[in-house]
């Protein structure tokens, strides 16, 4: 037997497919993109029987093998192409114990393909609660494969699917259904056309617009004339699958499985009353976010302090015990406060993923699509496009490759074109430390965070900006077309810990260990910028000296004129200097110009940027937040960081393409320069002019 075999999971949305894969994997998996292809992909190494190792991918979501959209077609591509390195030895279909008939029919589907496929039937704890019976040997018989009773949630039955994963070879490949009998006239002719090849595998081919690429094109030669059928008559075929698949099914579900669910629909229709209402549903909704927002402030502030006072002394204690010289400078001056600035806000990016973590779980972010559907129809937008915007709160790459289950190419376009106006995660130590500068620390109603309700208005003025222009574009580019919106309601249940910790701590390093990269690179760029100049620069000390010698200053004094001398002079200083007149009219001097620029990188690399510029130098031990707060404006003698300056600069960073990332993948998506340039010099020149009146407003 292999040492390691290629494991499949496969489901519908809300199965559970995913608490399946942590159980299998735990800790030991990783996150990435398909190529081209999909929003995620997740895999995983889980140890099986007699030294056997499973590589296990979690596949998309989906309710059958007639895709619709092209996360789907991922599921079909990898089961039909058998030189995928990710080809599975065996495939396991996870269900769920309430909706077993409607799962079974991509079983059977999978089942047909040849592939050895185990049922695995999740929340099996629900079982007693739920008053549902199973036979379960029966079941089997019927559908000729083995099943695994499971439950995530109390991880049970674990241990008799890796031992049925170990065994696949001895699973049955008999399909389920024969698809031939629906048309024999149809397949018959296939069959003579294509004589080695298998006619299930060759009728989706057929029926759906899939690229199938590593299919040999001498075996394909022939299909075209199938594809020529009437669309209609082959939609037709279709159906007539389905009804063939159900009718199997419920005869095999009639003798085996007894439901009772009158009970749960009455307690999830009475909090569905409550949570979709056209009023109450927005109250508790907006609720919600204030609530997440109050935490994000007020619960991580602890650490927060902690992790910059840490960062600070580790910095000092560097300069005062390493050997002096340029790496030492290097290391205190530039990597370890570009780390720093980054570092810091693991405490509220936990925070906001375990918020996002634990409302999919519960079943909660359903209902958020649905009530937004209503919103979102009034601009122009699929219902759809509620999904993508909601999960850019994490990330807009992700977000924006989430628009493929979006059928119409105008609105996914529109879609892709407005979903960096929300507000990203990496948008987020820019606000806070920002917020924390130039918003006071009271109170609304003695319990409102005034700087909570800051961070909150930011977060709807994204998603205020991404609805206005979906609403501008859907005139402009003439959407004409119609969709319909249709999205599952799952059953309420807790949210499973493991779950929420697992997602936390994967998105959590993940934000921190890719924007460390970059912080890390631009930070040892910038020190090496600031740190080295032409002409004046080498006779700072020289130059300063002079000009302060008929003052009393202190030798600390000097000190400090003497590195804002070298600062100025250095590369880095020049560079500023040079964009200082396009930021100032925004209330920026060059050292935030530079931030700005350097961010265009990763937006969260703004505050690695000023934490090593502010850093060069400096021999106190003072965090960034004081450093910031310390700075003057030199042409009004008034705090550079103040209200006006700091809304500026809050506005600038709402509405601005900040991220060369995003830029790639809409590059990507779109296929075309055209949409990512219009997306950088638009939502660049909002910012622009909107930050400029917001500054000479306020100042």
């Amino acid at each position: 037997m292999a040492k390691q075999i290629n494991v499949a999971l496969i489901g519908n949305p809300n199965t559970g497919k995913t608490s399946v894969f942590n159980v299998l994997t735990g800790l030991n998996q990783k996150v990435g993109n398909y190529p081209g292809i999909t929003v995620e992909k997740k895999q995983g190494v889980c140890k099986l029987p007699r030294g056997v190792k499973a590589h296990v991918i979690d596949l998309p979501g989906t309710y059958s093998l007639n895709a619709s959209s092209l996360d789907e077609n991922v599921v079909i591509e990898l089961l039909l192409n058998k030189n995928d390195k990710d080809f599975p030895d065996v495939a396991i279909v996870v269900t769920e114990i309430e909706n077993l008939k409607r799962n079974l029919l991509l079983f059977t589907q999978i089942k047909d393909l040849g592939i050895p496929t185990i049922l695995a039937i999740n929340m099996a704890d629900r079982m007693k609660r739920k008053a549902i019976s199973l036979d379960i040997e029966l079941l089997e018989e019927k559908l000729e494969t083995k099943i695994a009773l499971i439950s995530s949630r109390k991880n049970i039955g674990f241990d008799t699917l890796k031992d049925l994963i170990t065994n696949y070879n001895q699973l049955s490949t008999k399909p389920c259904v024969n698809a031939s009998s629906i048309a024999p006239e149809y397949f018959d002719r296939l069959r003579k056309v294509f004589p080695n090849q298998d006619l299930y595998k060759l009728w989706l081919v057929i029926t759906q617009d899939v690229n199938f690429g590593k299919l040999e094109r001498n075996e394909m030669q022939g299909v075209a004339s199938f594809q020529t059928e009437s669309k209609s008559n082959l939609k037709r075929l279709q159906q007539k699958e389905t009804i063939a698949r159900y009718q199997f099914i419920n005869g095999a579900l009639k003798e085996t499985l007894t439901i009772d669910t009158a009970n749960a629909k009455d307690l999830r229709s009475r909090l569905d009353r409550i949570l979709i209402h056209k009023v109450w549903g927005y109250v508790i909704f907006f609720g919600l976010l204030l609530l997440m927002f109050q935490a994000i402030f007020d619960w991580s502030s602890y650490p927060m302090n902690f992790i910059d006072t840490t960062f600070a002394s580790l910095s000092e204690w560097v300069k005062n015990t390493m050997p002096s010289g340029d790496f030492t400078n290097l290391i205190a001056e530039g990597i370890i406060p570009g780390l720093g600035g980054i570092v810091i806000f693991i405490p509220q990016i936990a925070f906001l993923f375990l918020f996002i973590s634990m409302l999919e779980e519960s079943g909660y972010m359903s209902r958020v699509v649905f009530l937004m559907d209503r919103i979102m129809r009034r601009f122009g937008l699929s219902g759809k496009s509620v999904v993508p915007l909601v999960s850019g709160t994490a990330c807009a790459i992700p977000a924006i490759m989430a628009t493929r289950n979006i059928e119409n190419w105008k609105e996914r376009l529109i879609t892709i074109l407005v979903t960096p106006f929300t507000t990203c995660s990496a948008r987020l130590p820019v606000y806070l430390i920002i917020i924390a500068l130039v918003i006071p620390e009271g109170r609304v109603l003695g319990i409102f965070s005034l700087q909570g309700l800051t961070l909150m208005f930011l977060y709807l003025l994204g998603f205020g900006a991404a609805i206005f222009s979906a609403y501008l574009l859907d005139k402009i580019l003439k959407i004409r077309s119609k969709t319909f919106f249709v999205v599952e309601m799952p059953n309420y249940k807790l949210p499973m810990p493991k779950n929420v910790i697992i997602t936390v701590i994967e998105k959590t390093k993940s934000f921190v260990f890719g924007a460390g990269k970059i912080i890390l690179a631009i930070s040892i760029i910038l020190w090496v910028l600031a740190s080295y100049g032409p002409g004046d620069f080498n006779r700072a000390s020289e130059i300063v000296t002079q000009e302060t010698a008929a003052t009393n200053l202190s030798k600390e004094e000097i000190e400090t004129k003497i590195a804002s001398y070298k600062l100025e002079h250095s590369y880095i200083g020049i560079i500023g200097k040079g964009i200082e007149p396009a930021v100032r009219p925004l209330g920026y001097d060059w050292k935030i110009g530079i931030a700005i620029v350097s961010s265009f990188a990763a937006r969260e690399v703004f505050v690695g940027t000023l934490a090593t510029i502010y850093s060069v130098g400096s021999e106190e031990e003072e965090t960034i937040k004081n450093r910031m707060a310390a700075e003057v404006n030199p042409i009004l003698g008034t705090p550079l960081f103040n209200f006006a300056s700091g809304i500026s600069l809050l506005l600038f960073y709402a509405f601005a393409m900040q991220c060369m990332s995003t830029l790639a993948v809409v590059k990507k998506e779109t296929n075309s320069w055209k949409w990512p340039m219009w997306q950088l010099f638009v939502m660049t020149a909002i910012a622009y002019v909107v930050a400029l009146g917001a500054y000479q407003l306020l100042k």
